[in-house]
């Protein structure tokens, strides 16, 4: 079966807290059979596990979102390292650089980086990547680093920038944003760079994609990112969502 993967959710968000059981159920018959439920913090990282152990299509990250480091610590590393052992926790992430609110210094968020790479490495796991408007020094640390595999998720940017994420070796994942009147990067960047290299995702409940945008997304949405890209490369839906899934579960060393 040609089944969807969206590799960048938050069902554990308070938006769900309502009704998560009825949207995980929406999702499963949605045609999405696998799902990456994303932490943003420590909290996030125990709850992402505990939704990965409960329902067998759905994985786990573990990391802290760049905006969430300002409480971070030393021992935070060390409780990281011990929920990447969970057999469901596919990747460190999301983490990254986030410098458009003025809620953490940027020294503070470039320190936890470095630290979450450095975890990465050293439990050869890949990396999902979170860079808002850092001036391209997210990309600095990960050349620092020597960063192998990562996905920019909910990529943006432009399609020069894209293409040397993808000289780097990296993968993008693009959201709902593609289906946008006022898209034209996102767009530019679909049409430039190569199908294995490209992820799909809703960041749900936010980036709800067209006609459904400002309202709450979920993982049942992610066909009409799929649908987008396809449309920008003159491709059938069917061959994007067959490929981008297998782009993810190559990336994210899944077994199916």
């Amino acid at each position: 079966m040609n089944f969807l993967y969206d590799t960048h959710a938050h069902l554990d968000d308070s938006m769900f807290d309502s009704d998560r059981s009825e949207v995980i159920q929406k999702i499963k018959n949605s045609n999405v059979g696998l799902l990456n439920n994303i932490a943003s913090d420590i909290a996030s990282s125990k709850v992402s596990i505990a939704l990965a152990e409960k329902y067998d299509f759905i994985y786990a990250s573990v990391g802290v979102h760049p905006s969430c480091t300002h409480s971070m610590q030393n021992s935070d590393i060390e409780t990281l390292r011990e929920l990447s052992r969970h057999p469901k926790v596919i990747a460190i992430g999301e983490i990254g650089l986030d410098y458009h609110y003025d809620d953490t210094h940027p020294t503070v968020q470039k320190e936890w980086f470095r630290a979450q790479l450095d975890l990465a490495k050293e439990l050869d796991m890949p990396v999902i990547i979170h860079d808002r408007e850092s001036k391209g020094e997210c990309i600095e640390i990960l050349r620092e680093k020597n960063i192998k595999k990562c996905v920019f998720h909910c990529f943006s940017g432009s399609a020069e920038t894209a293409k040397e994420l993808i000289k780097m070796g990296f993968c993008i994942s693009f959201t709902g944003v593609v289906t946008f009147k006022n898209a034209r990067r996102a767009v530019e960047a679909v049409r430039e760079i190569p199908l294995d290299r490209i992820f799909i995702e809703t960041d749900c409940p936010y980036m709800a994609p067209e006609p459904f945008r400002g309202t709450r997304n979920d993982s049942s949405l992610v066909f009409r990112v799929a649908e987008k890209i396809a449309e920008i490369k003159g491709l059938q839906t069917d061959e994007v969502v067959r490929k981008t899934r297998e782009n993810a579960v190559k990336f994210f060393g899944i077994t199916i």
